[in-house]
């Protein structure tokens, strides 16, 4: 089979406008390059409708949600071989225990991503694809055979068990989806272990970087952003999702207090009401800015003397292989990080690792006061290795591996 020739149909729980940079977008831009990508959004419930009409996307949308109808977009970042689609709304049912009245809802659910997948296909005469579940285990987990796919992948991300909501139907959902697909992808060796006895065909595809975007940093001067036009100190960043499993916000708390002279820089959306409970929003040298799109990252990484990531040690995180590390690294930055997983380990040559709080804000300082050229090189030779370009030729080497473990057992049946 010719990669060119196939079409990617990705269904994922992250849509389009999402807040922050996610992994199935950046599959999805790469793919691009060379296939046609379909890249089905995460429904809305009514619950999510009701709740978000104020946003400018989804008042977009209303018209095709309210009526039913699956809506077509394009996306300016991603001019070529793009379409994304939004399925029409469906029930909030998570709040269901499980049993038969929440499996008859789900299939109900489900129905409405199936049909705004299949309705994609006519539409777009689709042929030859592939399909890819992202993380999203409650639509389309698998496609049932007669949708006409040559494979059905699943990719987990992370440990869906970790989450309370998650954990109340995602978890029997995904061990579902994994056993029904031809492979499974996940991003760090902790999940495979965790997941390949559901599929043995459970592949590691950790995640990368958009090394074109990043390494504007090292390239091409930008202007202070607004946020930060009047800091004179040094400045400790970080860029990504405060969220409320993942993120240490004593730890923060602390590097603010205990460097002082220094501004703690956080770009990305707060999603965790510990941020507030910890006093971040009060103290007089934390600077947050919001969600950033990933193409402004750069703007902001360019003046961060050290990158932080200030994850917490536990179950969840131990499952992570963070998508930051690479774009810190192809920025040149230094990178001072908890050491909560094998896999940021693997990263000891080129990220100053912590083992207690005292040692990371002792590492601060060293990161900065160690900083040069060769290191700076070193770095942006590692992400280099870590591309999705990378990614994306290893997966279409999964592909083709089990296509050809398909055409022998028709062969061996004929």
């Amino acid at each position: 089979m010719q990669e060119k020739n196939t079409d990617i149909i990705i269904f994922t729980l992250f849509r389009t406008d999402h807040e922050y940079s996610s992994v199935s977008l950046s599959w999805a831009k790469e793919f691009a390059k060379n296939n046609r990508v379909f890249y089905v959004n995460h429904p809305y419930s009514l619950r999510d409708f009701f709740a978000k009409i104020k946003e400018p996307k989804l008042r977009e949308r209303a018209f095709y949600l309210l009526t039913g109808q699956t809506k077509f977009e394009k996306l300016s970042e991603i001019p070529e071989n793009f379409i994304a689609i939004q399925p029409a709304i469906t029930l909030p049912i998570n709040w269901l225990p499980p049993g038969r009245i929440y499996d008859f809802f789900q299939n109900l659910n489900n129905r409405v991503v199936l049909r705004a997948i299949r309705k994609t296909i006519r539409k777009f005469e689709i042929r030859e694809f592939i399909f890819l579940n992202c993380y999203d285990p409650y639509y389309a987990g698998f496609l049932p055979k007669n949708f006409g796919q040559k494979l059905s992948i699943y990719q987990c991300i992370d440990d869906i068990s970790q989450d309370a909501y998650s954990l109340k139907h995602g978890k029997k959902l995904e061990q579902e989806a994994i056993a029904n697909s031809d492979f499974a992808l996940v991003t760090s060796t902790r999940l495979k272990s965790i997941l390949e006895k559901y599929n043995p065909s459970t592949y590691v595809a950790q995640n990368a970087v958009d090394i074109s975007i990043f390494e504007k940093t090292l390239t091409t001067r930008f202007p202070k952003p607004a946020e930060i036009a009047a800091v004179k100190t040094k400045i400790i960043g970080f860029t990504g999702n405060l969220d409320y499993l993942r993120i240490d916000y004593e730890l923060l708390r602390k590097i603010a207090l205990d460097h002082s002279d220094k501004t703690l820089l956080l770009v990305g959306p707060v999603n965790s009401q510990e941020f507030y409970e910890k006093g971040l929003d009060k103290l007089p040298n934390v600077i947050f800015t919001g969600g950033k799109k990933i193409y402004e990252l750069p703007h902001y990484l360019q003046y961060m003397d050290v990158c932080i990531i200030p994850f917490l040690c536990n179950t969840l995180t131990e499952s992570i292989y963070p998508l930051k590390v690479n774009e810190y690294l192809a920025a040149g930055k230094p990178v001072v990080s908890t050491s909560f997983s094998d896999d940021i380990r693997d990263f000891r040559e080129v990220v100053y690792l912590a083992d207690s709080e005292a040692a990371f804000l002792d590492l601060l300082d060293r990161a900065i006061l160690e900083n040069d050229a060769k290191k700076t090189e070193a770095r942006a030779a590692v992400a280099a290795k870590n591309t999705w370009a990378a990614r994306v030729q290893y997966f279409w080497n999964l592909v083709n591996k089990h296509l050809g473990k398909k055409s022998e057992r028709m062969f061996e049946r004929v």
